[in-house]
């Protein structure tokens, strides 16, 4: 990372050991069952393709989007990737960050904790997260050799090889059938991107614009983390609702200027993770016979969560919020489509202009007034 005086406000790579040394151990598996699970999900991700586009008719026939590398990691691969994508996003944020340690009060405090403390929280959070992504597309990291992308420089489609294999133990259900429904899901997300040139840069600039404006005084940053803690290690009285009552450590330390943002950033998101499950589960009854059984006792997983310490740290990390994404979002996909189709819904890739907002993913009527019947008027 960006390195002032020879410190770094986080050392990124104690966060990869620190996350793989306490991420949990995969399911139990042998080696050759593991070479075809692996195997096979290659299959379902080359299968889900042609799925997935002949469902959406996102790209058009002929068209010869840039491909991206489909890649079948461990929980360490995961956390790799995902930390070349955090150190991407968050360079110019923290470079500003450094900058300013040596020149207010908060430099005496971030020289104190160092970058080693706050890698080992990152790697923290990170070994949380590992043991539960099913799959992603990662678009923000650099390419390199371990983590290759596509030829201009596009992400990755990464499938978690043992999450999928716990979960689908987990919720006893055909194992081949919920690999496939897996693969549907994040191929989705891979035809999003590739489909719609614009959509990486647009979200990198939002997430800047957001970043940028961080209060980056390292004191107040510290005090409201400490607060978003006590929060959650139930330091505030219980039914006492201050104006931070209930928010994510993301809510917390955002400024006026970042709420604006953020609702953009949570309309977009939650139309990309919408968009996914309506495309997973539409596409599920033809070439998934299990798929109504695998819906249900997947929908109950996310429902009831898991132990104490999981509702704290999804309530952290804003993971509820991702969930209230999952079901805005195909709502939102599902109403529309049903109102003027498939291509009609395919208007919303058309620019950042037609990209709904937070208010039309609760009302799609408003976005179809909005993209359409101005269209046409």
């Amino acid at each position: 990372m960006t390195s002032i005086g020879g410190a770094e406000m986080v050392d990124w790579n104690l966060a990869v050991a620190t996350a793989t040394r306490l991420v949990r151990p995969g399911p139990e598996i042998s080696r050759e069952e593991a070479r075809e699970v692996v195997a096979e999900l290659r299959r379902h991700a080359k299968a889900a393709e042609e799925h997935v586009r002949s469902f959406t008719r996102m790209i058009p026939d002929g068209a010869d989007p840039e491909d991206t590398p489909v890649l079948i990691v461990d929980r360490a691969g995961w956390i790799r990737a995902n930390v070349a994508g955090f150190r991407e996003l968050l360079r110019p944020l923290l470079g500003k960050m450094q900058d300013r340690r040596g020149n207010g009060p908060g430099g005496a405090v971030l020289g104190a904790v160092g970058g080693k403390v706050t890698g080992v929280e990152v790697g923290m959070l990170l070994s949380f997260l590992a043991s539960r992504v099913l799959g992603q597309y990662e678009t923000f990291a650099p390419a390199t050799r371990e983590l290759p992308a596509s030829a201009d420089g596009g992400g990755r489609l990464l499938l978690v090889a043992p999450n999928i294999v716990h979960v689908e133990r987990e919720l006893d259900v055909d194992p081949h059938d919920f690999r496939l429904w897996v693969a549907l899901h994040e191929e989705t997300h891979r035809t999003q991107f590739t489909g719609v040139p614009w959509l990486r840069d647009h979200l990198q600039g939002e997430i800047q614009s957001f970043l940028e404006e961080t209060d980056v005084d390292p004191v107040t940053v510290l005090e409201r983390l400490r607060e978003a803690a006590q929060s959650l290690a139930g330091g505030r009285p219980e039914g006492e609702d201050g104006e931070d009552g209930g928010r994510s450590l993301v809510e917390l330390v955002q400024t006026p200027a970042q709420r604006e943002i953020l609702g953009r950033l949570t309309a977009v998101m939650s139309l990309l993770e919408g968009h996914a499950d309506y495309v997973m589960d539409g596409v599920g009854p033809e070439v998934v016979s299990s798929v109504g059984e695998i819906r249900e006792k997947f929908q109950q997983r996310r429902a009831r969560g898991a132990s104490r310490l999981d509702q704290a740290l999804r309530k952290l990390l804003g993971l509820d919020a991702k969930l209230r994404q999952y079901r805005d979002g195909e709502r939102f996909v599902r109403a529309v489509v049903d109102e003027v189709g498939m291509d009609g819904f395919n208007r919303v890739w058309t620019s950042p202009n037609t990209l709904p907002t937070k208010a039309e993913i609760a009302k799609p009527a408003d976005w179809i007034a909005r993209v359409h019947r101005k269209a046409e008027s």
